[in-house]
């Protein structure tokens, strides 16, 4: 006779198996339609632990009958009677009974909480069938077996009032936090009731993450702000580099700052008394405060965000004494606001120090009190950078012959250049000599333009000088079309250098022709189209009926003021009749024109139409 094998629950002492059942019983093995009763003869044990069962494997003749086994009373453990998913969510709908009736949350916040806590969720359940296998193998009743029998979710809803937490723990981990911090927090939070930490967490994600930050630009101004700093900093600007560096491992990195369900639950974590600090009586006047000193509206999220301590600052005691200190950089009452914005971290005790150090050492390389001013005022990261590494980086300029009134030029355009890295700012240097360009003529360009020696070799300067030989710009050509015109190299290929030469060439000149004029006259790229290229070529064409062939021959035509000097000249020559080259009618002072011209010595006057 063949025989089949039957898995069923039984007493400790006595387990079976049954296998390859139909499939229908194989895939239902959790349910109680799926258990089967064999002789009683088997069993001699009335209690009945199903996670405590060790099989044994006892073949069972086909034609022995089997029986459903009776649903097991309420105060048994669900797990055989429940799928997961079902277990799951009667624990939901246990918890939100729990927030709802016990903690007095509303029914659409608990039903939030419930539904994005998944973590508590199984805790409880673990919880209660831990306790309801722990009493029956025990023989000691589970804290709810005194009274009458309790269903599941009745006994998830006393596990979750016998917590303790009073519903912190699934809100917290609704908003983002871990449970392991979430418990953490809970203990801290201890004396708050859920409801009030509710409208707390509100308020402050409405301060901190009321602007969207889609592009990052908060997570790039932070990392700017790291990269600036070169000094030991106190302990809130260390709290807050630690802030970030949590931000940082995260997948997106510190672009992610500004994002609240990616950096808020770090931003608690990092400073937990953000959800204890009075509203009232501190919170809001700390944001009047900041916009009576002319922080813009809409702008706070950002500074707090960067420097999020200063939320936490005394505004009579820290915050008001700390902006008075820093009139010594020349900063009047108007300018603290911008001030905050471009560097929250001037209100810590180390910047506002290293402040001293800086002015100082300005003021011993001469350079100009206006340029340092306004230097700070437009880049106050300066303040973070150390005396050391501003010593290193002025001494490179003075190899290049830049000092004292030139120094505070540079620094007064490109501050952020004295924040470079000393090795970056050599590796440009060196560029601009393997191109043909000696000493001098880098140190003139550093003084012209020293935003350029900010700039990326790879990403930026080999950019610009591909596309200068694209159009026709022999290598060797290229140190006399850089030292003429430098500015290449800060304009945009994409949106400023080729819609010109496109221009020129939509016009009627071929891109030789344009590679020519480039090489004669370095700036005429430089030009905008709308008010200087498209003007002058048609006053040109149309009124003055010259050919093209004349810009090519002397395309400095575009670098004369139209309406001062072109537009004059041409109707004093014309009311002559009088033909002549454009360099012959430009390239000449009013004086050499007019004795050449008008056989005088006087100055020209536009004529009188």
């Amino acid at each position: 006779m063949s025989s089949k094998f039957l898995a069923i629950p039984v007493p400790r002492n006595v387990s079976f198996a049954i296998s390859d059942l139909n499939h229908h019983h194989h895939h239902r093995h959790r349910h109680a339609s799926s258990i089967f009763l064999l002789p009683a003869i088997f069993f001699n044990s009335k209690k009945w632990s199903p996670a405590c069962t060790s099989p044994l494997i006892l073949p069972i003749p086909r034609k022995i009958a089997l029986h459903p086994l009776p649903s097991l009373p309420p105060s048994s453990s669900s797990s055989f009677f429940c799928n997961e998913e079902e277990e799951e969510e009667t624990a939901r709908e246990a918890v939100r009974q729990y927030l709802e009736q016990e903690v007095g949350v509303s029914k659409d916040e608990s039903l939030r909480i419930s539904s994005s806590s998944p973590k508590y969720i199984a805790m409880l359940i673990h919880s209660v069938q831990d306790l309801d296998q722990l009493s029956s193998s025990s023989g000691e009743l589970a804290f709810w077996s005194s009274g009458a029998p309790l269903s599941f979710m009745d006994k998830i809803y006393q596990m979750a009032k016998r917590k303790g937490d009073k519903g912190m723990l699934p809100y917290l981990e609704s908003i983002g936090l871990t449970l392991s911090s979430a418990s953490h927090l809970a203990r801290y939070l201890s004396s708050r009731t859920l409801p009030t930490l509710i409208h707390q967490v509100k308020y402050v994600k409405e301060i901190f993450f009321s602007d969207s930050d889609d592009q990052g630009l908060i997570g790039k101004y932070a990392r700017t702000m790291m990269m600036s700093l070169s000094i030991s900093v106190d302990e809130d600007v260390q709290q807050t580099l630690s802030f970030f560096e949590k931000i940082q491992a995260r997948r997106g990195g510190l672009n992610l700052l500004g994002s609240w369900d990616a950096s808020f639950p770090q931003l608690i974590e990092s400073f937990p008394g953000l959800l204890q600090l009075p509203i009232e009586s501190h919170v809001k006047l700390m944001v009047e405060f900041l916009h009576h000193i002319g922080v813009p509206e809409g702008c706070l999220g950002k500074l707090f965000l960067l420097f999020p301590p200063l939320i936490f600052y005394d505004i009579e005691k820290e915050v008001k004494p700390r902006l008075l200190a820093l009139r010594k950089v020349g900063a009047e009452d108007t300018d603290f606001g911008m001030l905050l914005l471009k560097y929250p971290w001037i209100l810590s005790t180390s910047i506002l120090e290293n402040c001293e150090n800086v002015l100082d050492f300005f003021d011993k390389e001469k350079v100009p009190q206006d340029s340092v001013t306004n230097t700070i005022k437009f880049w106050p990261l300066l303040l973070g950078c150390s005396i050391n590494k501003l010593k290193v980086m002025v001494e490179h300029f003075s190899e290049l012959h830049i000092a004292n009134k030139k120094l505070g030029r540079i620094i007064a355009r490109s501050p952020r250049l004295l924040l470079q890295k000393p090795e970056e700012f050599l590796e440009v240097v060196l560029f601009f000599k393997d191109l043909g360009l000696d000493k001098a003529s880098v140190g003139r360009i550093l003084a012209r333009r020293p935003e350029i020696f900010a700039g990326s070799i790879e990403e930026t300067l080999k950019r610009k000088l591909a596309f200068i030989s694209s159009i026709g710009v022999s290598r060797n050509q290229l140190p006399r079309v850089i030292k003429k015109y430098p500015d290449f190299f800060v304009c945009d290929v994409d949106r400023a250098l080729r819609p010109r030469m496109m221009y020129l060439m939509q016009i009627g000149l071929s891109k030789k022709d344009v590679g020519f004029m480039v090489r004669r006259f370095s700036p005429l790229l430089g030009y905008s189209i709308k008010n200087v290229l498209r003007p002058k070529t048609q006053f040109l064409v149309d009124v003055m009926e010259k050919p093209l062939s004349d810009l090519v021959d002397y395309p400095r035509y575009f670098s004369y003021s139209l309406e001062k000097k072109i537009k004059p000249r041409f109707w004093v020559l014309k009311g002559r009749n009088l033909e002549c080259s454009l360099k012959d009618m430009l390239n000449k002072n009013d004086e050499e024109f007019a004795a050449e011209f008008m056989g005088v010595g006087r100055r020209l006057a536009s004529p009188i139409e």
